[in-house]
């Protein structure tokens, strides 16, 4: 008999994994990881990992499945906490998200779930995952789930075929209402629990008072650009390498402050995100101004008006060389080879058109239609068809 280990966060995804697995004949067992002990931060009583680890046991009592909690605080602390900050300190957003997956869930735990005699690690994402041949050897494909409205393939982006081989998605295949509905039967303590939000196990944590505590404030000014200044009609040159121009559509605009009016005030440039409208607490414009820049080395945020400001849209962005990741690495281009895709910039986005261009400093992406609020620190992720193939940091 396999065994598994399903990590239960006390949400009714993955209190339902388990209950499928129990139902598919593995053995199971259920761990409940605990990644935050710092109470000061998160708003109070809202999502408290107490009350999560609480029902993860009620779930595991109820299936007759052995449980336990392991406390990965420090190297949650250590991998996704301090990146962030560092992240965020150079003016980037990180996803930690998709970190948390790489490094937390499907490293540090499952190898404490072999170590447990685990053949293999479960969650309660909404993913597929499919085993083929290539070159007589498996190879593994992440899917996206069934459920379009949930599919969560995104958030594994950066897994490894290694980490693929030994994880099993259970609810991949059903709608969230199906998992709602199976909970219910099985009169899981979890089944009307409304969806966790916040950094994945953090709980709803308030993000600018969470980087206050490392990141210093540092006032500096607000402008804003025009949606007619003459820095968006200039065109691309003509006689460039396909690479040069690639380069050239996937540079942020370089603004200076006489480029366009002070507004307001800021605290800290860092504390701000590409395509952010909350926060800038600017009044008096016709339409909402959104961050089309952040300069943290000048201190300064850039914004403009509406969400259609040109401002805010790109055609390509660039992948470094060390931060390309291929899932199918049989798929990965050479230098000087392109691929059609279906890419997204962000969990959510509606796939887009686009074309990868590995060259020997990185992979250019670029999209058919220009893309909203491109930002630094964030993963692309690209797809053929259903099957999630590679991703990559913006930078």
């Amino acid at each position: 008999m396999k065994r598994v280990v399903v990590g239960l966060s006390g949400g009714v995804d993955s209190s339902v994994a388990a209950y499928l697995l129990q139902q598919q004949g593995y053995e199971v067992i259920g761990l409940f990881m605990k990644n935050w002990h710092d109470d000061s931060v998160t708003i109070s009583n809202d999502c408290p990992w107490l009350e999560d680890s609480n029902d993860a046991l009620l779930v595991a009592e109820k299936l007759g499945i052995p449980f336990q909690t392991v406390d990965l605080s420090e190297q949650y602390k250590e991998k996704i906490v301090d990146y962030m900050f560092n992240e965020y300190e150079k003016g980037r957003t990180p996803n930690p998200d998709v970190l948390c997956n790489r490094e937390i869930k499907f490293d540090v735990f499952m190898k404490i779930a072999i170590s447990l005699g685990a053949d293999y690690v479960a969650t309660g994402h909404y993913c597929r995952k499919n085993e083929i041949e290539v070159n007589g050897k498996p190879v593994y494909q992440l899917l996206s789930g069934v459920d379009n409205n949930k599919d969560q393939s995104y958030f594994l982006c950066q897994l490894s075929q290694e980490q693929l081989s030994k994880s099993l998605f259970p609810i991949g295949e059903l709608t969230k209402p199906q998992v709602r509905e199976i909970a219910a039967e099985m009169e899981l303590v979890t089944a009307e629990k409304k969806d966790s939000q916040g950094l994945c196990f953090i709980g709803k944590v308030r993000l600018p008072e969470f980087l206050q505590q490392k990141l210093q404030p540092k006032p500096g000014i607000i402008v804003q650009i025009d949606k007619s200044n003459s820095v968006y009609n200039i065109g691309i040159p003509k006689g460039l390498s396909t690479e040069e121009t690639l380069s050239l559509t996937a540079s942020p605009i370089q603004y200076t402050p006489e480029m366009g009016k002070t507004v307001g005030k800021h605290q800290g440039a860092h504390y701000f995100t590409i395509g952010q409208r909350k926060g800038l607490n600017v009044g008096g414009t016709a339409e909402g101004l959104f961050v089309i820049v952040t300069d943290v080395d000048s201190n300064t945020i850039y914004t403009g008006m509406g969400s259609h400001h040109p401002g805010l849209f790109r055609k390509a962005l660039f992948v470094e060389k060390s931060e390309v990741h291929w899932i199918r690495k049989d798929l990965a281009l050479a230098n000087g080879e392109t691929m059609k895709v279906m890419a997204r910039i962000r969990y959510r986005q509606p796939l887009q058109e686009a074309t990868l261009h590995q060259f020997e400093s990185g992979m250019y992406v670029s999209f058919e239609e220009p893309q909203s609020a491109i930002t630094e620190g964030q993963f692309v992720a690209w797809h053929l068809n259903d099957e999630l193939v590679g991703s990559g940091v913006i930078s």
